[in-house]
């Protein structure tokens, strides 16, 4: 295993960049950090929409993200790739449309988080927001949210980790994530499949593990720390 490593450590870390398109962990990493910070407006507005005391506004978006939550990503990542540039005459590469796919899915994911985040509040704070005379928008951006967004930090980072394993779903499409990247090199030596998938499980473990103890000492901290008292001008 040592000299697999040895032999094929860059590849698995760029795949044939610069000789070629980024690939391996490093496109893994860039993919699924893009499609989280992409994804993060788009989530926050329709986490805000989910709890919006307006049906007009719920209920669209509700459907939406049941919608979304309820089909495979596997299928979407189909439909991306296939369906869509059969309809639109316009095709995507692979990196382009697993991108697309994650923030879809990781804007719903994250609006389920922002819209619970809001939830756990107490009332009291958006009531008081408005006794200062705030409009519902302003109590929502000075008050509400800053202290919805500290309260699921942790959540955002277990997201990450969700998105980081989605991204092996880019395998089915060719692109060049560190799951291909393990298979193109137990194509190369075939006889060592066990420790090339070792080292492929090994990697995803050390990667989402360590994000997964960020979270969890995030979360420990936060709750040992006090929530700071948003300063609002009447």
């Amino acid at each position: 295993m040592i000299e697999l490593i040895q032999d094929y450590w860059l590849y698995f870390l760029v795949g044939q960049y610069p000789n070629g398109p980024l690939g391996g962990l490093a496109l893994t990493v860039l993919l699924s950090g893009a499609a989280l910070l992409l994804a993060m407006p788009l989530g926050l507005v329709l986490g805000v929409a989910r709890v919006s005391p307006w049906r007009a506004v719920r209920w669209p978006v509700a459907v939406l993200v049941q919608l979304v939550r309820a089909v495979p990503l596997l299928l979407v990542v189909f439909w991306a790739y296939f369906f869509l540039p059969a309809v639109t005459g316009v095709k995507t590469g692979q990196a382009t449309t697993m991108l697309m796919t994650l923030v879809l899915f990781d804007a719903v994911y994250l609006a389920e988080i922002v819209g619970a985040g809001i939830k756990s509040l107490p009332k009291g704070q958006f009531e008081g927001a408005r006794s200062l005379g705030l409009s519902y928008g302003q109590a929502l951006r000075l008050v509400i949210l800053p202290q919805a967004l500290r309260h699921v930090s942790p959540s955002l980072v277990s997201q990450l980790v969700a998105t980081i394993k989605a991204t092996s779903l880019g395998y089915i499409i060719g692109l060049s994530e560190v799951s291909f990247i393990a298979t193109q090199v137990n194509t190369l030596v075939f006889t060592k499949a066990v420790e090339v998938y070792i080292v492929l499980a090994a990697t995803y473990f050390i990667l989402c593990f360590g994000l997964s103890r960020l979270a969890f000492l995030l979360e420990l901290r936060l709750n040992r720390r006090p929530a700071p008292v948003p300063e609002v001008s009447p």
